[in-house]
């Protein structure tokens, strides 16, 4: 009788082994980034804006998020590890954050308004145990302004600038806050943090092959529930190479790529490959060297500008661009009416000519892949090209990503002999897209002002925009300032990006913000 009922028994048990659905496959969502490497995970990434995309606002929340949600318009700041945030009444240098409650780091500690004050000491406080040299870096161009920050409460901090600044929440966006707890584990050591980081993102570090590989996993605990995300794993490879990327991604090895090259997107579509593109804000150009050089001179500044034919680049990238003729796009509401530089190579040879610089001899530091630079090696082979046939002779010192992105921060002072210098910008909010290019005060290193631009006139329309408070008095000196940027020449502007990426038809339920940062969290990946 006991022999028969452990027969019976494990023949139930087999039966109800048949009927139970197997545990669910892991999803998972392969990213190709133009990156050469991976993007630093120690806080605020490196790598440009494709560092925040993929790493920064995955693993981490900064005070101020951005809204990715929808893409009929340019994404604006939402509330992030802030809920509210408005400008004490008694003075218009003190900003009051309340902070989210219940948000807790991946390590498990609670995000309270001193974690706020530690991460900004972080960036700013030599000194401090805790003090990073290369966040500081990556920082300073956000902080040029910030004089300091204090607890209220647990659950509130008062940041004081050094002058009234009516856009400083748009610089917190870009300054992400890690656990403090974890740093202490790690003994304050940045690289040990990077290892194993600890942020409060829609995303938990899982793994890491140098070079090769960064696998982030799903934070099932979000303190925003509408995105946790769908998918069960992020994997991101760095692959610099256009036509990698596109093999990647026919063969199977990756589900998504960036910047896909305008004579492969045929044969992706035939391949039933997803192209998708949107307008963002965003200007491909070059910043130019205001003191040493040819581009002292605003003849030589407009003369480049009038030698090139925007209507071939943009052919040349399969239409896959605007025609860049300022610094912002047109449909930014802050335009105004700047000079349009029509391709006349004739004008452009004359002006040479007024200004004694014929031919005249430029370099320009270049990149071969990177955050929102498109096509570079192409794109630049054009621009040298057109500005040759106009006058000009120019020497492209080519360079990856990352070293341009540090020639960027030191400044013309460290780098005698460069020109100009090709790195794309976002544009999507006005001191991020302008005042930080054009500002006296933002002269590098201490901020983004490489060629060291300088005139009281526009320094005045920035200060006036800065300490006014009101949106709708804001918008026509935010164009005036825009107007007098294409009056001056400050950048050889070449096209503005559509943003496309690359696809399997298995990946749904993206949307395409207006925006260089993206919204992962929905995407769902269907099974092979």
């Amino acid at each position: 009788m006991k022999q028969r009922l452990a027969l019976l028994g494990a023949a139930l048990a087999i039966v109800a082994n048949l009927s139970t659905p197997s545990a669910r496959a892991e999803t998972v969502l392969r990213v190709a980034m133009t990156a050469g490497d991976i993007p630093l995970t120690a806080g605020i990434p490196d790598q440009g804006f494709e560092g925040w995309r993929f790493v920064g606002y995955n693993l981490y929340d900064s005070l101020v998020l951005w809204d990715l949600s929808r893409g009929d318009r340019i994404a604006d700041i939402k509330p992030g590890l802030a809920t509210g945030w408005s400008v004490d009444p008694a003075n218009n240098r003190r900003w009051i954050f309340q902070l989210r409650q219940d948000v807790k780091f991946h390590d498990g500690s609670p995000f309270t308004a001193q974690d706020v004050v530690w991460n900004f000491e972080r960036f700013t406080k030599e000194g401090t145990p805790q003090f990073n040299p290369r966040q500081f870096a990556f920082a300073r161009g956000y902080l040029t302004n910030f004089e300091s920050v204090e607890v209220v409460d647990a659950h509130t901090v008062a940041f004081t600038t050094k002058q009234p600044d009516s856009l400083f929440p748009y610089n917190l966006s870009f300054l992400m806050m890690v656990s403090p707890r974890r740093s202490a584990e790690v003994g304050n050591d940045a690289d040990a943090f990077a290892r194993n980081p600890s942020g409060t993102g829609p995303y938990r570090f899982a793994r890491m092959v140098p070079g090769e590989r960064l696998e982030l996993v799903r934070n099932a605990d979000y303190w925003d529930k509408a995105r946790i995300p769908r998918h069960d794993r992020l994997v991101l490879l760095p692959m610099p190479e256009a036509s990698t990327r596109v093999a990647s991604l026919l063969s199977g090895q990756v589900d998504w790529i960036e910047a896909p090259p305008p004579d492969a997107i045929p044969r992706l579509r035939s391949s039933r490959m997803q192209i998708v593109t949107n307008p963002y804000p965003h200007n491909w150009a070059y910043q130019l060297n205001f003191v040493d050089g040819p581009f002292a001179d605003i003849r030589v500044r407009r003369a480049a500008n009038h030698a090139l034919n925007r209507a071939d680049m943009k052919e040349m990238l399969g239409g896959v661009a605007l025609e860049g003729y300022a610094t912002l796009p047109p449909s930014t509401a802050y335009y105004g009416n700047p000079v349009r530089y029509e391709y006349d190579p004739a004008k452009a040879r004359a002006l040479l000519q007024e200004a004694g610089c014929m031919p005249c001899q430029i370099t320009f530091a270049i990149s071969t892949s990177g955050s929102g630079q498109m096509q570079p090696m192409p794109m630049n082979e054009l621009v040298k090209s057109q500005l040759e046939a106009a006058g000009f002779r120019v020497n492209l010192q080519v360079m990856d990503w990352n070293a341009l992105l540090q020639l960027g921060r030191e400044g013309r002072e460290r780098h005698q002999g460069v020109n100009g210098i090709n790195i794309s910008r976002a544009t999507q909010d006005p001191f991020n897209g302008m005042l930080r290019f054009v500002a006296s005060s933002q002269a590098a290193p201490r901020g983004s002002n490489w060629g060291h631009y300088n005139s009281p006139e526009m320094d005045a329309l920035i200060n006036e925009a800065l300490s006014t408070f009101d949106e709708e008095r804001r918008l026509p000196i935010l164009a005036r300032i825009h107007e007098k940027m294409s009056e001056d020449a400050v950048m050889l502007w070449v096209a503005h990006d559509l943003n496309p990426r690359a696809m399997s038809p298995r990946v749904r339920g993206f949307v395409q913000a207006q925006s260089w940062f993206q919204d992962l969290t929905p995407i769902t990946v269907e099974a092979r």
